[in-house]
């Protein structure tokens, strides 16, 4: 009887949320940085609200990703790239994507957060309003406040860790690791 080959590639549905989530958290990001010192403005409040609903929408995409990972656990390591990777690198790989899942989930839930105690509710695509987390209140607004960017300056980070993992896998070790997450590769 002869057992199942073991997957080496991520399904389609992990491959489609990981790069619609790197697109998403990529764009956020830039438009954060971008809007944060603009002056008061009408542009500076539409850039607000669609910074406010991609999050809630990469809050979302989180939360499938999350459970499509549960469900359909991440295929193991190639045996060849395990043995070569130092302990350090392993345990550092566990750790990027365990930091990448928290901050998932931190740095839109401190901004929701944020947004309600400064008293400005999230409708959803002006359409749908959202339950605030907290009442309004200036003090934990300011307090939040920092703890959003730098919820969100550390998953930029980790995720340029990362990007470059990868790029040294690639690159670097040709080990074909990153053809695991790539679409239409085998």
């Amino acid at each position: 009887m002869h057992s199942a080959p073991a997957e080496t590639r991520y399904h389609a549905l992990s491959m489609a949320l990981h790069w619609i989530l790197a697109l998403a958290l990529a764009s956020i990001f830039a438009v954060g940085l971008y809007m944060a010192d603009l002056p008061f403005s009408p542009q500076r409040l539409k850039l607000y609200n669609w910074h406010k609903w991609a999050g809630v929408f990469i809050l979302l995409l989180s939360a499938v990703r999350l459970a499509t990972r549960l469900i359909k656990r991440p295929p193991a390591l190639p045996a060849a790239v395990a043995s070569a990777m130092p302990g350090w690198q392993t345990r550092a790989y566990h750790a990027t994507h365990g930091m990448l899942y928290g901050l998932f989930f931190a740095v839109p839930l401190l901004g929701w957060v944020y947004s309600s105690a400064a008293g400005f509710p999230i409708v959803l695509l002006g359409l749908l309003p959202l339950p605030d987390l907290v009442a309004p209140s200036k003090a934990l607004a300011e307090s939040i406040k920092p703890w959003h960017a730098f919820s969100a300056y550390a998953l930029a980070g980790v995720a340029a860790l990362h990007v470059a993992a990868a790029l040294k896998h690639h690159f670097v070790d040709r080990d074909g690791l990153l053809q695991r997450m790539l679409p239409g590769r085998n």
